[in-house]
C-alpha cells in the first residue's frame, strides 16, 4: 500500500495538464480504498490496446495513459518502418476528442506522420484509412458498446486489422520502458497541424468508403421498390451521418432516427448500455411504431462497427440475435450470388468458434467453406487478408462474430456496421417483396437445419480481487473439469490455452491449430456445448452456451440447464 500512496503522491505532483485529474486526484485524498482501485495495476495494453474506467491514475484512461501508450507505440513504429504513418479517429465517448489530439501530438512529436479524422467516425473507417493512406498503424478511441465511464484506445497494425500478438508485445515493451511523465514527447495540436505533422483527412474518403459499401450491394433497386419502413438509432454515436448515408443510397423514402439517440453524446442518457444486444436500447424506437410502423429498427453501437436489429412480426417486434442475423446474411448472400450467377467458385464463409454452428449447414447447402477463428474480428481480417495477397480476395463472401459484428466486402479489416446496416437492409427488402419479414425467413431456416439456441451470460468480476478471482476460476475449470453439464455428459474437453482437445471416453487428444486463448470448450452430444472465457476488454467471464434440439421448447430447456449449471460452476 505503501508503494501506491507514492505513486498517489507522484500523480498529485506531475499529473497537471487536466483540471478533471487535479480535482480527482485530490477528492481522493484518504481514502485508501480509491487510491487502490487506481493504482493497485496499470490498464493492460494487448491486442485491443488499453479499455478502461475514465479518470486519473495507471488503472484509468487518462491523457497519460494514453501519452505513455502511445510513446511505446511511437517508438515501436520508428523501430519497424521507415516514415511511419499513423491514421486516427474517435467516437462519441468523454474524452474521445481529447485523447485522439493527445495521441496524435506525441505522434507527431515522434516524427510520424498523422492521417486524422477531423470528425467522429465509425471504427472500421479508421480501418479503412490505414490501408487507404497506406499507414504503418491506425488508432481508435473508443470503448465500444461499453457504458458511459469507459474510453479505450484500439490500435490496427499496417493491414487494417486489430495489432497481432507479437506487434502488441513489442509495443508493450516499449510501453513499460516509457516513464509516464518523463518520458512521453508531445506536441501541441495547432502545431503540429501548422508542421504539416497531422493532416486531416478529407471529404473524399469518407464517399470512398461509402462507394465501397455500396459496391456490396446485390440489387440496386430492390429497397426502393419495397417499401420498406426503416426506424435507426446511432445511439449517440458515430454511425448517424455514415448509416444515414448509406440508407440514403439505397433509395429508401420511409427513414426515421431516433431523435433522443440522434446526435453525439457519451453519457448515452437514454442507453446507459449503449449495446445493440440488449433489449433496452430499443425501447424509443419501439415507441416511435405506435406512429410510424416500421418493419425494422436499425440499432448501431456507438462505434458504429456492431449493428443490432428487431423486427416487426404479428404486430409486436422481435429482437433478432447476432446469431440469427449472421445465418440469414450467411443464406441471403450465398442463395443470391448463386441466383445471380455471381457466387464465386469455393466461397468462403468466416466466423468466430463461438458463433452459431448453424452457419455451417447453411453453407454446406451451397458449397461454401466455412473457417472458424478464436474470439476477435483481427482473426477474420487476417484471413481476408491472406485470401487478398493470394489473389483470392473474391472467395470471400462474409465474416461474422456472434456478438452483432459483420463484414462484407473487403475494404475494412474489422467488422462493420455501415456495411453490415446496408446489407440487412437490403436483405429485409428483398424478402420483403417475397412476402416474409426477417423473423419468418429465420423459422424457415430453423425449420430446414434444426432448432439453434445460442444463448451469452455474462459473470462481472469487479475491482483488484474480481481479476484475482477470475484467474482462480479459470484454473480450477482447467484442473477439474466438469464430467457432466445441463444433464448430459461431456464428450470433449478443449483448452486452447494449451491448444490440445481431449475425447473424454477414450482419452484420445488431438492438437487446436488456433493461436493460444485463455479459452475452455466442453462438448455435448447432439451439437450442443459451452465456451467459457474472460473478456479481453471487461472485467467478466463471458459463457457462450449452445442447445441443439428438434424444436424451439426442447432447445430452450436444455439452454437453461447448461447455463444454471456452468454459472455454478463459476460461483
Amino acid at each position: 500500500m505503501n508503494d501506491i500512496n507514492k505513486l498517489y503522491e507522484l500523480w498529485l505532483k506531475e499529473a497537471t495538464l487536466d483540471a478533471d485529474l487535479v480535482e480527482e486526484l485530490n477528492g481522493i485524498a484518504g481514502n485508501e480504498e480509491e487510491i487502490l482501485d487506481r493504482f493497485y495495476r496499470c490498464l493492460e495494453f494487448g491486442t485491443g490496446g488499453l479499455r478502461g474506467v475514465i479518470g486519473a491514475g495507471t488503472n484509468r484512461m487518462n491523457i497519460y495513459t494514453v501519452g505513455q501508450a502511445t510513446q511505446g507505440l511511437a517508438n515501436y513504429l520508428n523501430e519497424a518502418f521507415e516514415s511511419p504513418s499513423v491514421a486516427i479517429g474517435h467516437d462519441s465517448r468523454i474524452k474521445s476528442d481529447v485523447f485522439a489530439r493527445e495521441a496524435a501530438g506525441v505522434l507527431a512529436a515522434n516524427g510520424i506522420k498523422v492521417y486524422f479524422y477531423p470528425t467522429l467516425v465509425p471504427t472500421p473507417m479508421v480501418s479503412f484509412a490505414v490501408r487507404r493512406f497506406k499507414c504503418s498503424s491506425g488508432i481508435v478511441l473508443t470503448a465500444s458498446h461499453n457504458p458511459s465511464k469507459y474510453n479505450g484506445y484500439k490500435c490496427y497494425d499496417a493491414r487494417g486489422y486489430q495489432m497481432t500478438d507479437e506487434a502488441a508485445e513489442r509495443t508493450l515493451g516499449y510501453i513499460n520502458r516509457t516513464d509516464i511523465f518523463a518520458d512521453v514527447k508531445r506536441m501541441s495540436f495547432d502545431e503540429a497541424i501548422e508542421s504539416g505533422m497531422i493532416e486531416f483527412i478529407g471529404e473524399e474518403v469518407f464517399n470512398e468508403f461509402y462507394d465501397a459499401c455500396d459496391l456490396q450491394r446485390l440489387d440496386k433497386d430492390i429497397c426502393e421498390k419495397s417499401g420498406l419502413k426503416i426506424i435507426y438509432t446511432p445511439l449517440n454515436g458515430t454511425g448517424n451521418i455514415p448509416v444515414r448515408a448509406m440508407l440514403a443510397r439505397l433509395g429508401l423514402k420511409d427513414v426515421r432516427v431516433v431523435k433522443e439517440q440522434e446526435l453525439p453524446d457519451g453519457n448515452f442518457p437514454t442507453c446507459p448500455f449503449p449495446n445493440p444486444e440488449i433489449q433496452q436500447v430499443f425501447e424509443l424506437a419501439i415507441k416511435m411504431t405506435e406512429e410510424f410502423p416500421a418493419d425494422l429498427i436499425l440499432a448501431t453501437d456507438p462505434d458504429c462497427d456492431r449493428v443490432g436489429i428487431a423486427v416487426r412480426h404479428n404486430g409486436e417486434y422481435k429482437l433478432m440475435t447476432g446469431n440469427e442475423v449472421g445465418v440469414m446474411l450467411a443464406e441471403y448472400l450465398l442463395s443470391r450470388r448463386k441466383a445471380l450467377g455471381t457466387l464465386p467458385e469455393k466461397p468462403i464463409v468466416i466466423k468466430s468458434f463461438v458463433t452459431t454452428d448453424l452457419i455451417q449447414a447453411v453453407a454446406d447447402k451451397y458449397g461454401a467453406e466455412v473457417r472458424n477463428t478464436l474470439t476477435g474480428f483481427k482473426y477474420i481480417g487476417e484471413i481476408v487478408t491472406e485470401l487478398d495477397e493470394a489473389g483470392e480476395a473474391d472467395r470471400y463472401v462474409v465474416g461474422m462474430e456472434e456478438s452483432y459484428g459483420y463484414l462484407s466486402g473487403t475494404h475494412a479489416r474489422d467488422k462493420d456496421g455501415v456495411v453490415a446496416s446496408t446489407m440487412i437492409v437490403e436483405m429485409a427488402a428483398y424478402y420483403k417483396s417475397l412476402g416474409k419479414n426477417l423473423v419468418e425467413v429465420m423459422e424457415d431456416l430453423y425449420a430446414e437445419h434444426g432448432m439453434y439456441i445460442n444463448t451469452l451470460i455474462n459473470i462481472g468480476f469487479e475491482g483488484a480481487s474480481g481479476m484475482e478471482k477470475m484467474k482462480n476460476i479459470m484454473n480450477s475449470l482447467r484442473n477439474n473439469p466438469p464430467k457432466e453439464i445441463g444433464g448430459l455428459e461431456v464428450t470433449e474437453v478443449s483448452d486452447y490455452l494449451t491448444s490440445v482437445s481431449r475425447k473424454v471416453a477414450t482419452g484420445e487428444e488431438s492438437a487446436i491449430t488456433l493461436p493460444k486463448s485463455n479459452v475452455l470448450q466442453y462438448k455435448l452430444p447432439g451439437g450442443s456445448s459451452a465456451i467459457i472465457r474472460p473478456s479481453g476488454t471487461e472485467p467478466k467471464i463471458k459463457i457462450y452456451v449452445t442447445a441443439c434440439a428438434a424444436d424451439r421448447e426442447k432447445a430452450t430447456a436444455l439452454s437453461e440447464k447448461i447455463g444454471d449449471d456452468m454459472k455454478k460452476a463459476l460461483s
